[in-house]
């Protein structure tokens, strides 16, 4: 492995500047890749949407928020104290 041409071309990304490409039809900047919902297949575009592969309403269906705690409680009828 101590031979120059092992390796001859630079992998991807190795130089440590980015090459933009071209725009994007969906409005992806020049050098950003396109990341598609993986439950819908649209573009993602905030950080979080991008960083977990899910749109905002994508993600709200597949986890949706807890219950409030004040709609799980019921009122009961209970006799009154003896002695109020």
């Amino acid at each position: 492995m101590d031979t120059p041409d092992a390796f001859p071309e630079p992998l991807p990304g190795a130089d440590g500047a980015s090459a933009p490409g071209p725009a994007a039809d969906d409005g992806t900047p020049p050098g950003r890749r396109l990341i598609r919902c993986r439950l819908c297949g649209r573009p993602l575009t905030g950080a979080d949407s991008r960083r977990t592969g899910l749109g905002p309403s994508c993600d709200a269906k597949l986890h949706p928020a807890p219950p409030d705690i004040r709609t799980r409680r019921h009122e009961v009828e209970q006799d009154p104290l003896p002695g109020t």
